[in-house]
């Protein structure tokens, strides 16, 4: 398998940048998942699985560092006030450095009905950069098991241009100049059926499906035994046993 595509998603939910290359280090790519926006008024984490609205604003990071917020009509901003405009409720763009170590509190969907979800159960994610668990630094997903899905319903750091990932589990490999031991594979959440810009629509059925046929079950996670760069073209090459 071959890198095809890597991404960075700056803000938690929002669209994401594709890079040509990226240092990867022991918590995955620098500044992916770096930011969130958090409700002021209840303290909790925001994601596209309470707020869909996510899905249409973009996150990149400026040359100093710092990111902006590409709001649905061309607005760049970093405003915690225009931000709040934008989604209707008063939020707050977070930096993981300010976390102090504590795990966000986030919201989940406890059903889909048809009309929506009729209760929310609150979970807690990482530490540190803004992932939903402490072991997901790096996730990877292949064009042989996305299939005619759109890579981008399930955000993975790197998407590779073949099919095996599935089989690496408990497995060290070399992509590039690092070197990853790869674990259990990604539970998906209702996130993969959101609607999001460039024409993908609503769908249910892709979560069904992935329940039904790969028990909830796509994309693989990595830790990184050794940083490196890893570039677009490199080959995934498993070590020997």
């Amino acid at each position: 398998m071959r890198v095809l595509e890597l991404w960075r998603y700056p803000v938690k939910s929002l669209q994401g940048e594709r890079l040509t290359e990226a240092w990867v280090g022991p918590l995955g790519i620098p500044r992916d998942r770096g930011w969130a926006l958090f409700d002021r008024d209840t303290g909790l984490g925001l994601t596209a699985r309470r707020v869909p609205e996510l899905l249409f604003g973009a996150a990149r990071v400026r040359p100093d560092g710092a990111v902006e917020v590409v709001l649905p009509d061309g607005t760049v901003t970093a405003d915690d006030a225009v931000l709040s405009d934008w989604l209707g409720r008063r939020v707050e763009l977070r930096a993981a450095t300010e976390n102090e170590g504590a795990a966000p509190t986030y919201e989940d969907p406890g059903d889909e009905e048809p009309d929506g979800p009729t209760e929310w159960q609150q979970w807690q994610g990482a530490t540190g950069p803004f992932h939903d668990s402490p072991r997901i630094r790096l996730s990877l997903v292949s064009t042989g098991t996305l299939g005619t899905w759109d890579r981008r319903r399930f955000r993975a750091n790197v998407v590779l241009d073949g099919e095996g990932e599935d089989a690496l589990r408990g497995r060290e490999t070399c992509l590039g100049a690092a070197r990853l031991a790869f674990g259990a594979p990604i539970f998906r959440c209702v996130m993969t059926t959101r609607p999001q810009p460039g024409g993908i629509a609503r769908d249910t059925s892709v979560l069904k499906t992935i329940h039904r046929e790969r028990d909830g079950l796509l994309a693989v996670r990595a830790a990184v035994l050794d940083p490196g760069t890893v570039r677009v073209g490199d080959v995934l090459e498993p070590t020997a046993d």
